[in-house]
């Protein structure tokens, strides 16, 4: 949120240049260094803020903390946190938060032992439930010992899935294995929440990757170890995005998983085609990995809907998804020739649409 700008008292200030023209400007005054940022309360007008720490969007009517500073071009800019991810140090009581006095007596309370240093509390009092097709889903707060954390329940017609899902849990390595910038993990989920250009929407066009997109094989390893698989993938990927659909990869590769002793080279062969392939066709994607593997039942892997699930509820914005204009392109169809039948079972448990790769990018009019 932006405020109005800071003007200096001192009068405006012109130069004569050799052209005879004048160039005229206002001295910045800078905030002293010594002054404090303010912080401030509120709950979220919306779910289009994001974490400044997690990067986990701030859902609607979510208590958040803001840490508001001046920028060296006079504005104020404010930092929007999670109560659980709101930054240390920072010195103040509760009740100079600016907002305090507007919250509930709940979250008051829960401010004042914060900031007097009591057990941290993670988060809040939010309740919010969506319908899509046969699936419903719920956030609600679960208690766990002297914590809240929030708990999205999910529900359909052939399987139960449950999450809890706090701020806490989004980490920068996926267990004892680095990630590349921007890349996070959540449980048994590798995912790029933020490509540069994103934009969130009602309208999803998803996509696997592995012999949709790019042509792979499970005897090489290595970043560059693919290459495209039909010519018109990046004009059409880039005529969705034109046209207001958020790109979303879903993929499996449990080799994350199996390979105990050489998950690094794993992460970085999978990180590195999707990193690759996002910069040859030039258009902002989000990506989930399932790294789970199948025979432990991962709730995450396809065609169970978990990866969707937590694209849907924590990484959109809070916006509802449109599943009549929605849709899922994938080659395990369950056909003669086919792996498996992940994808199509994973549209059928979402209630999107479903295409094959060979119709969706090579016939006319698709």
């Amino acid at each position: 949120m932006l405020g109005a700008p800071f003007h200096s008292q001192r009068s405006d200030r012109c130069l004569l240049l050799p052209s005879f023209s004048f160039l005229c400007y206002r001295p910045r005054n800078r905030r002293p260094s010594s002054m404090a940022s303010k912080i401030v309360a509120e709950y979220a007008k919306s779910a289009r803020s994001s974490c400044k720490k997690c990067g986990v969007s701030i859902s609607k009517d979510e208590l958040r903390l803001g840490v508001v500073s001046r920028d060296t071009r006079g504005f104020d800019v404010t930092k929007w946190h999670h109560f659980q991810c709101f930054p240390s140090g920072l010195t103040t009581t509760a009740e100079k938060i600016g907002g305090f006095v507007s919250l509930k007596k709940l979250d008051q309370e829960a401010l004042v032992k914060s900031f007097a240093g009591g057990t941290e509390t993670e988060v809040t009092s939010i309740h919010i439930a969506e319908k899509s097709n046969n699936f419903y889903s719920g956030v609600d707060c679960q208690e766990q010992g002297n914590s809240k954390k929030l708990k999205i329940s999910s529900f359909s017609k052939e399987t139960e899935v449950q999450m809890v899902v706090s701020a806490s849990d989004i980490k920068d390595k996926y267990k004892e294995s680095n990630l590349l910038p921007k890349w996070k993990a959540f449980q048994t989920v590798i995912f790029l929440a933020d490509d540069d250009g994103l934009r969130d929407s009602n309208k999803i066009a998803a996509f696997d990757f592995d012999g949709c997109l790019a042509k792979t094989s499970v005897r090489r390893v290595g970043p560059d170890a693919w290459s495209l698989l039909y010519p018109s993938i990046p004009d059409k990927l880039q005529k969705l995005y034109n046209d207001g659909y958020k790109l979303v990869i879903f993929t499996n590769e449990s080799n994350i998983e199996r390979w105990k002793k050489e998950r690094q080279k794993a992460i970085d062969s999978k990180i590195g085609r999707l990193n690759s392939f996002i910069k040859l066709v030039k258009v902002p994607i989000q990506v989930f990995i399932a790294c789970g593997m199948q025979q432990k039942d991962d709730m995450f892997r396809k065609p169970k809907p978990g990866m969707w699930r937590l694209m849907e509820q924590k990484f959109n914005s809070g916006i509802e998804v449109d599943m009549e204009h929605s849709f899922y392109v994938g080659d395990a169809a369950g056909r003669v020739n086919d792996h498996s039948d992940a994808d199509i079972g994973f549209a059928k448990a979402i209630g999107l649409k479903f295409f094959v790769p060979e119709d969706f990018f090579v016939q006319e009019g698709s």
